[in-house]
């Protein structure tokens, strides 16, 4: 079950009126005095925080375009083309790009309803339980929100309560990841103490203890603490809440939505009320038609490329489950060799209108995050380590890992299995960049020197400067 995203109430008085400058600095806020005034008020906005997740700007389209275009696992029809997405798939960025501009609007504006929770429910007439979880829920979204962003674009403004001027929103200027980060880590930190280990009913879907102890433990492996990563993951892992499913290809189906493999994934539910997922429409191939999909245009989007085709083992049970090489044509009844992923499908109920949800974290990805920082912390893999990532490998029905391999070794065997365990999450360029093989890989993918250092940061949208030179400047290497 899913708990339903309304976004219109919160959203429509905490950010009426909103100008271009980071959505943070509301002109007005009519009838705010009036709201957040018991827990149903509370909880209209705590969802609309969670309703920002679902936004063009957040797991909507652009987080999947900066987690999986960008590397060396997918690529856009468009690849030759001029459009934002080709842009950010051939490296070829200018700050004007519209996914970034998106991606910085639609996040901020996510953070600005987790303020609006945080600054407000002090003075709300509630049980203080709910309170207290109705905080770690809002906590955790709001490190979830700045964990995207600093990872994309490196310093960003960091708010921590509702901007209620445009003159105030101009005193806003980038600060150092690293304060980011430890914002990002006390949210966590405090979200894992109030939030529950699950949920019943309606509100299945939303963040949970697991879910909090799970994002820290991947910024910690982020940050280079590998000794705080594997506690926490180590801790997610003896939870004992979670589990993988005997069979991967169980993990897709819509119906099968937070299982228990999931710690937590943005929930969308089509039917008509603007809160329905886009993704099978977008990822199916372009020119199929309605070969594919049947109802509305296939976009040819998060497409696979030959080198993540190649990337699978023989017997790798997954790749089904994963990706098709192609389609046959319900015209001409011939094949055509078009891969797509086969992760979310889903009849929608009117075009870019479905219901699969985006996993932001699974326990396969804890398990390979807990062998990674068991690896760094003992200067190479331990026993533990091997089964961690040996039990992933084997529901994927692939012989284990062998012992012996040294350090670097195992990196990589753990680089190659996250690169097929979780193709098309959203994980893969992030990876890249947190092991430090984003500019040789990619360069071997593009098989030329394309890729710099500066590029592992994206541009900061040319609005923002715009409007506040002297608090956002640009990141080096980008121009218009």
């Amino acid at each position: 079950m899913k708990f339903r995203l309304l976004i219109i109430g919160a959203l429509s008085l905490g950010l009426a009126g909103c100008s271009d400058f980071l959505e943070l600095a509301p002109k007005d806020a009519m009838n705010v005095k009036n709201f957040y005034r018991n827990a149903s008020d509370m909880q209209v906005a705590v969802n609309a925080a969670y309703g920002m997740l679902t936004s063009a700007g957040e797991y909507g389209y652009a987080y999947y375009n900066v987690g999986e275009v960008r590397s060396d696992n997918t690529m856009n029809w468009e690849g030759g083309g001029n459009l934002p997405d080709a842009e950010l798939d051939q490296f070829k960025m200018a700050s004007t790009n519209e996914i970034i501009r998106l991606m910085w609007l639609d996040t901020y504006r996510g953070i600005l309803a987790c303020n609006a929770v945080l600054d407000h429910i002090g003075g709300a007439t509630m049980d203080q339980a709910m309170r207290d979880r109705f905080i770690g829920e809002a906590k955790f979204l709001r490190a979830l929100m700045y964990f995207n962003l600093v990872r994309t674009f490196g310093d960003v403004p960091l708010v921590v309560s509702e901007t209620k001027s445009v003159s105030e929103g101009y005193s806003q200027s980038r600060r150092p990841a690293s304060e980011v980060y430890s914002q990002i880590i006390a949210d966590l930190a405090d979200a894992e103490q109030k939030l529950p280990v699950s949920y019943t009913g309606n509100d299945i879907g939303r963040a949970t203890k697991g879910a909090a102890r799970g994002l820290l433990g991947k910024v910690y492996l982020t940050t280079g603490d590998f000794a705080k990563a594997k506690d926490k993951l180590k801790e997610v892992i003896e939870q004992g809440t979670y589990k993988l499913l005997d069979d991967y290809k169980a993990l897709w189906p819509v119906a099968n939505a937070n299982n228990q493999e999931s710690l937590f994934e943005v929930q969308f539910k089509k039917g008509g009320t603007g809160t329905g997922s886009n993704f099978y429409n977008n990822f199916a191939p372009r020119n199929s038609g309605t070969s594919v999909i049947k109802v509305g245009f296939p976009s040819g989007r998060n497409i696979p490329t030959e080198d993540l085709i190649a990337a699978y083992e023989p017997g790798d049970s997954r790749k089904e489950a994963s990706l098709a090489v192609g389609y046959t044509d319900n015209v001409t009844g011939k094949f055509v060799a078009d891969p797509y992923t086969l992760k979310f499908q889903d009849t929608p109920f009117t075009e870019g209108d479905a219901d699969n949800n985006w996993p932001v974290l699974r326990y396969a990805d804890v398990l390979l995050m807990y062998a990674e920082a068991l690896n760094e912390v003992n200067g190479g893999p331990t026993a533990e380590a091997r089964d961690a990532i040996n039990v992933v490998r084997k529901r994927a029905k692939l012989a284990p890992l062998a012992a012996g391999q040294s350090k670097a070794a195992f990196a990589l065997a753990i680089e190659h299995e996250r690169q097929v365990e979780l193709a098309f999450e959203g994980h893969r360029w992030f990876d890249l960049v947190r092991t430090g093989r984003a500019v040789p890989v990619m360069n071997g993918h593009f098989k030329g020197q394309v890729v710099q250092d500066f590029n592992k940061v994206f541009p900061i949208p040319q609005t923002q400067i715009d409007v506040n030179p002297q608090g956002i400047t640009q990141n080096p290497g980008y121009t218009f």
